[in-house]
């Protein structure tokens, strides 16, 4: 049986993800800069990429794949923070206040990552003020994300949560060409982390929705047929 081989990572100027990413507008020089210092890793499902508490040493871009941050409670309970994808960053919270990380990165299937040092990121930053205010408004949109899901947690019903959870999943990763199934596969406990419930009460939420029609369970694999009703189910606008 012939081993399927891994695609290579391409330089920054060459890079697909690039233009999906905080770094599309770089010049010339500081791509080319970014290209020579950085280093390039793969992961497997499951595999670590940081850990909480460690000390980062530089910046984090996803060039394929997708990726989960999560952290644990005080029950020793995961809890996901985020979700990534081809061309977003990690880590830059922690580099840019030169704390530790609060949370864990953990590839969700086989993952590319670049890795570019501090030292190149900070000479970049400093010496571009556009892409420093780029990162002041990202800073901004996660805190925004944060108090919305703390509202939503502490004022939503388990199936508003679970179906503003498979419209988060589809906006993240997308949809397969069916225009149907999301482009993810997740352990129920995984859904149930972004959804801030229980396992139990996701696959018995979801089997619901499976019921009434407003999605098809395969498997790992989630259809979402009715994307109408799950936005009025999820009591949200999209």
């Amino acid at each position: 049986m012939k081993l399927k081989k891994r695609p290579e990572i391409p330089p920054c100027e060459t890079c697909a993800a690039r233009y999906k990413s905080i770094f599309c507008n770089l010049s010339i020089e500081e791509i080319d800069k970014l290209s020579l210092s950085k280093g390039c890793a793969y992961y497997k499902k499951d595999q670590i990429i940081f850990r909480a508490e460690a000390y980062p040493h530089g910046l984090f871009c996803i060039n394929r794949g997708k990726v989960k941050i999560s952290k644990i409670g005080n029950e020793g309970k995961e809890q996901i923070v985020r979700l990534a994808r081809e061309g977003d960053i990690l880590g830059y919270r922690s580099l840019l206040s030169g704390e530790q990380y609060t949370a864990s990165a953990f590839a969700l299937e086989e993952t590319d990552i670049c890795y570019i040092p501090k030292e190149t990121f900070f000479q970049i930053l400093e010496n571009n003020a556009t892409l420093s205010i780029q990162f002041m408004k990202l800073l901004a949109f996660d805190l925004k994300e944060a108090e919305e899901k703390i509202i939503n947690l502490a004022q939503k019903p388990v199936r508003e949560r679970l179906a503003e959870a498979l419209l988060f999943l589809k906006n993240i990763y997308g949809l397969e060409e069916d225009q149907k199934t999301l482009k993810v596969s997740m352990k129920r406990e995984d859904i149930a982390n972004i959804a801030g419930t229980s396992v139990e009460s996701t696959i018995r939420t979801l089997s619901e929705f499976n019921k009434d029609g407003l999605i098809k369970i395969e498997g790992k694999k989630i259809k979402l047929l009715e994307l109408k009703e799950l936005l009025l189910t999820a009591n949200t606008l999209d």
